[in-house]
């Protein structure tokens, strides 16, 4: 991250992801940006996702899969011994590429992660919900359907209910895997907004293959090759002037 008034949320230091024998990543170092958007870029297989499941120890889910390295989250290592995973996961949550959500009603979906959390009936349960749903910008469509089955919304709103999932338990960052990838325009457009608003509360990473998306987004963008981090720098910089010359041939189109 270029030096600036700004703090970072994130710092990753000399991160290498193993499955089995095989290396996947690294090492990488970076720092992530309070309060701002950073994009990952680069062709598919070249570890961006592997990078973001490794922000919130999701990669540990994966049997065979071992780290080197370290992550810290306003300077603690996420990684440290005697850190839940499960604490870990609800400061820094997630959105999946395709949307997954649960067989139950829209409201239900929401307050999963809050019910879990052991927040019961009689508390702030509702305004909660009411909440994250305004903040994921669907409130005002399924404010009179909170009751029916979330498994009858667009694709679209599914993905937005599903980022109403993420903050309702209030994270302080938000991991994104390519949100819109499965999505047609006009909801993609949704999306972006919401992440543009999103970002004014909150740290936001996002693995996009979309460049263009990338560059409306972003603040920032790192650009993955090979398991390798080759740069990250502002966004209008990366793509006008990067440093490297595998970043130019890949943001020119000429290979990817």
């Amino acid at each position: 991250m270029p030096a600036e008034n700004l703090s970072s949320k994130l710092i990753v230091r000399g991160l290498s992801v193993f499955y089995g024998p095989k290396k996947a990543l690294g090492p990488v170092s970076m720092e992530v940006a309070e309060k701002r958007v950073t994009a990952l870029i680069g062709p598919s297989g070249c570890g961006k996702s592997t990078f973001l499941r490794s922000l919130n120890r999701m990669n540990e889910l994966i049997p065979g899969c071992r780290m080197e390295g370290s992550v810290e989250l306003d300077g603690q290592a996420i990684y440290g011994p005697g850190i839940d995973p499960v604490v870990v996961r609800r400061r820094i949550g997630m959105v999946f590429q395709r949307s997954n959500p649960f067989p139950k009603s829209i409201f239900e979906n929401v307050a999963y992660g809050l019910r879990i959390g052991g927040m019961g009936a009689g508390s702030d349960l509702t305004g909660r919900v009411e909440r994250a749903l305004r903040q994921a910008a669907l409130w005002e469509e399924v404010k009179d359907r909170l009751n029916e089955s979330a498994l009858g919304m667009s694709g679209g709103q599914q993905q937005r209910l599903c980022i109403a999932r993420a903050l309702a338990v209030e994270p302080e960052v938000l991991l994104m895997d390519e949100p819109a990838s499965a999505l047609d325009p006009i909801a993609t457009a949704h999306i972006e907004e919401l992440i543009n608003e999103l970002s004014d509360d909150y740290t936001v990473v996002i693995v996009t293959h979309n460049m263009q998306q990338a560059a409306r987004v972003s603040d920032f963008t790192a650009f993955f090759y090979m398991g390798d981090l080759v740069e990250v720098d502002r966004t209008q910089v990366l793509f006008t002037k990067p440093s490297q010359s595998r970043t130019e041939d890949y943001i020119t189109g000429r290979f990817g």
